[in-house]
């Protein structure tokens, strides 16, 4: 398993469909994954620090891990199959559930949880980001900076 980063939430044109994308950390690799709205507007609401007037499914989610005790510890993007992510949650005490990616990584987020892909699903959908061309990804960082959540579409109550 190798760590990730999230870079950030965008739409891609022409679908309107939503991405998040993941960067290797220590590597070159970067991986997107097609969203849907609603949890593009959580990763996005996540990552600026933004808190809904109503918890968000995540926010909720957290919570309730919180009122329980249990933490996550551990956040894999697993295996890809037919253009389909999937995901895990480890939790302490070794318990793992399935989840989506996107799911996943919004809670991630909030948890501070660390997030890794493992090296087959980088090996297949990861694409190699050169230091050369770094400036486009600064580019899609400096888009992220002037993006909202509603941008997304996402109904954040």
């Amino acid at each position: 398993m190798n760590e990730l980063d999230v870079v950030g939430v965008r739409v891609e044109m022409p679908s309107s469909q939503p991405i998040v994308l993941l960067r290797e950390v220590g590597g070159d690799r970067y991986l997107p994954i097609w969203i849907g709205p609603g949890e593009a507007t959580a990763i996005a609401f996540a990552q600026q620090g933004m808190t809904p007037v109503r918890p968000l499914t995540h926010d909720l989610f957290k919570d309730v891990l919180d009122a329980l005790g249990q933490q996550l510890t551990q956040v894999r993007i697993t295996d890809l199959r037919e253009g389909v992510f999937y995901a895990e949650l480890v939790f302490s005490g070794g318990v793992e559930v399935s989840a989506r990616p996107s799911d996943a990584i919004a809670l991630a987020l909030r948890t501070g949880t660390p997030i890794y892909g493992a090296e087959a699903v980088l090996a297949e959908a990861g694409i190699a980001i050169p230091d050369e061309q770094e400036d486009e990804v600064e580019k899609f960082r400096e888009f992220l900076d002037q993006v909202s959540p509603e941008d997304f579409g996402g109904n954040a109550q």
